[in-house]
């Protein structure tokens, strides 16, 4: 009768989800005319914390290149906020003068505005602190803990854990 021997299991070749998702995303930038999705992950760095507070790149527009000529600037479509359309398109010179920085060449030779909501998620704001009986009934419950600090830390935790 022969032996069956444990299968081992080989090496675990886990990938990031970045890696994965990454011709998932690069298909769907490509669809609005971004070669790069840099320019929308990066865009507050690159456009700048004031400008990214208020406009967001849409989609790239490609005019159609013509047999023989060189290949024309995109136009980057931006979506603002409506109280800063005006501000924002004071700042048209700064946002190319950026963005083509960023590519390295003339990539982009205008901008068109389209006015809406932005559509990053706003942050929920922070809860404050846990309530101080709250915090005196879970110190209580913590036994001998001679660091006094430590015990009002782990007080103040299980306060804000028990309120959520």
């Amino acid at each position: 009768m022969s032996k069956l021997r444990p299968i081992k299991p080989g090496p675990i070749s886990a990938k990031p989800l970045a890696v994965l998702l990454n011709d998932v995303f690069a298909e769907a930038y490509a669809k609005q005319g971004f070669a790069a999705r840099e320019l929308v992950t990066r865009w507050a760095q690159i456009a700048g914390p004031e400008i990214a507070a208020h406009a967001e790149p849409l989609k790239m527009q490609w005019p159609r290149p013509v047999e023989g000529q060189p290949q024309e600037p995109a136009t980057l479509v931006l979506r603002v906020e409506g109280p800063m359309a005006l501000e924002i398109q004071h700042s048209a010179g700064v946002i190319l003068e950026r963005v083509n920085r960023f590519f390295g060449w003339s990539a982009v030779g205008k901008l068109a505005f389209r006015q809406a909501p932005l559509s990053r998620a706003r942050r929920p704001a922070r809860p404050g602190p846990p309530d101080p009986k709250s915090v005196a009934k879970v110190a209580e419950s913590l036994g001998d803990i001679e660091d006094e600090q430590l015990k009002t830390a782990l007080a103040r935790l299980g306060a804000a854990i028990k309120r959520n």
